[in-house]
């Protein structure tokens, strides 16, 4: 169990070591580390997009935005009848935030926040948090961004905490504890850089790359 006053600091060591911490459910003031024998991972070159996926990001009218609503990406993935974010999760997700270790990607139609994911990063591993989607196939479209900016951004892992029917179907695989600690050890002896590929890309240029990445599995 953790009281609620860990910092930022510590929380960060606890991601290097392998944990990482959730709550019983929203009104839980404590937080628990959290060490999984199997491990949800998503391969960097095994997102699957389907032809739905496809068309919906060809055809859907979205805005895709970096770090620009953090805290309401959080809120969202929050926004559901049983969740893990309590107060303490959404307290040092944003002070990692504010520190440059955690980042988000959002999804908005009209000016509305209608997706998103967020996580954070530590040398080229990144720990993808949560997720969330108020228009179909939202929280899927973030994803594709996201593994698309991580893979060019120089990142090695993508670590999912758990692997969910969801996220199975995205190319998501689950890996022994052992395997995961190599992993991720290794990624942390390496560099990336979230902001590195710049803007966004335009949703032809990313459908482009990704299927082009699908055909050299």
């Amino acid at each position: 169990m953790i009281r609620r006053s860990i910092t930022p600091e510590l929380l960060l060591r606890a991601y290097a070591a392998g944990v990482f911490p959730m709550a019983e459910s929203r009104g839980d003031p404590d937080l628990h580390w959290i060490d999984p024998p199997r491990r949800g991972v998503l391969p960097m070159d095994g997102f699957h997009m389907s032809r739905s996926l496809r068309r919906r990001i060809l055809r859907a009218p979205w805005e895709i935005r970096l770090n620009a609503d953090f805290a309401g990406v959080i809120a969202g993935c929050a926004d559901r009848p049983d969740t893990w974010i309590n107060d303490g999760i959404f307290r040092l997700s944003c002070a990692l935030h504010d520190m440059g270790f955690a980042h988000s990607l959002e999804v908005r139609e009209d000016g509305q926040l209608v997706g998103g994911v967020y996580g954070v990063a530590l040398g080229a591993a990144f720990f993808a948090e949560s997720m969330f989607s108020q228009r179909t196939d939202a929280s899927k479209v973030a994803l594709a961004y996201l593994v698309d900016r991580l893979g060019r951004a120089g990142f090695s892992l993508i670590d999912t905490q758990f692997l969910t029917p969801h996220l199975a179907t995205l190319g998501g695989v689950e890996i022994s504890r052992a395997s995961y600690r190599a992993r991720l050890q290794k990624a942390l002896s390496q560099q990336a850089d979230f902001a590195s590929p710049g803007p966004v890309p335009p949703p032809q240029e990313l459908v482009q790359r990704m299927t082009q990445m699908s055909k050299r599995r």
